[in-house]
Order: structure tokens, then sequence, then C-alpha cells
């Protein structure tokens, strides 16, 4: 009848990187922190779900998340449409866009 649904609230930490190193864009408390916030919200809403931090070099999150979403076997992947401001958008290009053009599975963006 219905599948048992999991989902898997996998979150992208990026680190940009210089001349004199890496810099984490987010401290990784930071990350877990959003990452616990929302599996604890789906749990109490009956949702069975689970949450990982991955890291990525900046710019490389989409790679991320689609090598993630393949691992797993992923038959959706949700993104927010929020993103960078306009200027780094055009330069960098946004990561749900990539997603979206490049991901081997429906994506459900949501704003």
């Amino acid at each position: 009848m219905f599948e048992r649904i999991l989902l898997a609230v996998d979150y992208v930490k990026e680190r940009d990187v210089s001349l004199v190193g890496g810099i984490d864009l987010e401290t990784p408390e930071e990350a877990r922190d959003l990452v616990d916030d929302t599996v604890r919200t789906l749990k109490d809403a009956g949702v069975s779900a689970r949450g990982e931090v991955h890291s990525a070099v900046f710019g490389r999150a989409a790679r991320v998340i689609l090598e993630t979403a393949n691992d797993a076997g992923a038959t959706l992947i949700v993104m927010g449409s929020r993103g960078l401001s306009d200027m780094a958008g055009l330069v960098m290009g946004s990561v749900t866009h990539k997603i979206l053009h490049l991901a081997h599975c429906p994506v459900l963006v949501v704003r």
C-alpha cells in the first residue's frame, strides 16, 4: 500500500578556502543545532526523520547534495528557495538551480 517514508535532513556546511587556509562560514554547532531542530520538529509531527551535517568547499554544496541523494537512493529532494544574494547568485550560480538541473530524481522547491 504505502511505503514507509524516512526523511533525511542533510545539511551542507560550506567552508571558504583562501591562501591562508579554510574558514568555516558557520560553526559546526550552528549547523548541528539547525539540523537537530528540524529533525525534532519533524518527529514531533509524527514523521520518521534523521539528520546529518556534511561539509563542502564553498561552491561545491550542490555536488555534495547530489552525491548524498544518489548514495541514499533518494526518490525526492526538497530544497529551500532562499539562497545567495542576487550578485553572488549571478556569479556563483544558485545551489537550488544546480540541483534542479542535475538531480536524478524530482526536486521540490519550498519557499
